[in-house]
């Protein structure tokens, strides 16, 4: 059977989450994982669904893309698929031509785990690497320390202190309480936890928001932010520890991030808080 190309519709999200946490174990190289999807639901369930694209055989899917932004593909491929020579050439093909609607025209990236064949075929068509992304690892079988702080688990009637916290960690003003809900409403968020930390004189400082995949499966820190007001205190780390925790809690056997290489402070929170580097990953571009 032929590689399809398609989208899953609203009605199709919570399959693709699903075949997402199938596809997720310890040691895998990083990719896309179902808090992505979940994170980007923040948007809407319809907006989400439009960013999807699936690569399928005989109805089994073997690739799934998320559209995070319109020049960026994040991309993933079932584990006995990541050296598939005809699905390879088949995504390679579909985002290199902007008439398919995956990538459109001009400067584009693609984001796809290491070892997937697909980066050598793109390579082969010509596009490069870019900018550096540092990946690291917490290992979650032992007990997390304790953070030392404060820490709220936010639940519908707080949305206003995480949105809060995030706009200014971020300096944007888009993380809306209305954003939020939508967020909340999506399926991954079933598995998921937004945290807040506060300081000794009982201001919020600091926020993350953490994925489960499920038991037994890496979870996921996106996002995680500390108020510009309270940095350097310590508050990152605090904050950080406390989402790996409650991924332990939630089952998960480690905890995944990554942030630009260039983010040194990001890169040192992580550190901090108990987490390793593994090897730099790189998107590939095609000017």
């Amino acid at each position: 059977m032929a590689i399809e190309l398609g989208k899953p519709g609203v009605d199709g999200l919570d399959g693709v989450v699903g075949v997402l946490r199938e596809w997720q174990y310890d040691g895998a190289p990083m990719q896309l994982h179902p808090g992505d999807v979940g994170w980007f639901w923040r948007f809407g369930a319809e907006t989400t669904a439009a960013a999807i694209r699936t690569w399928s055989r005989d109805g089994r899917v073997l690739a799934i893309g998320l559209l995070d932004g319109p020049d960026l593909l994040r991309l993933t491929v079932a584990p006995d698929a990541v050296r598939d020579e005809e699905l390879a050439r088949r995504v390679a093909e579909d985002a290199g031509d902007p008439e398919r609607g995956v990538l459109p025209a001009g400067k584009v990236f693609i984001e796809a785990p290491s070892g997937a064949l697909v980066q050598d075929v793109l390579s082969g068509n010509g596009w490069d690497a870019d900018e550096p992304w540092t990946p690291l690892r917490r290992d979650l079988t032992e007990p997390v320390p304790e953070p030392g702080v404060r820490i709220e688990v936010i639940g519908p009637e707080r949305t206003h202190v995480r949105t809060a916290v995030q706009r200014a960690a971020f300096g944007s003003p888009n993380f809306t309480d209305e954003r939020w809900h939508a967020m909340a409403a999506g399926s991954p968020y079933a598995d998921a936890r937004c945290l807040i930390a506060y300081d000794a004189q009982d201001t919020p400082v600091a926020t993350v928001t953490v994925w489960s995949a499920g038991p037994g499966k890496p979870g996921l820190i996106e996002p995680m932010g500390v108020h510009p007001d309270h940095r350097g205190h310590g508050h990152g780390r605090a904050i950080t520890l406390a989402g790996a925790a409650t991924l332990r809690d939630l089952g998960s056997t480690s905890a995944i991030v990554y942030t630009p290489s260039h983010n040194a402070g990001a890169v040192a929170t992580y550190r901090a808080g108990g987490f390793e580097e593994r090897p730099v990953l790189r998107d590939l571009c095609r000017s």
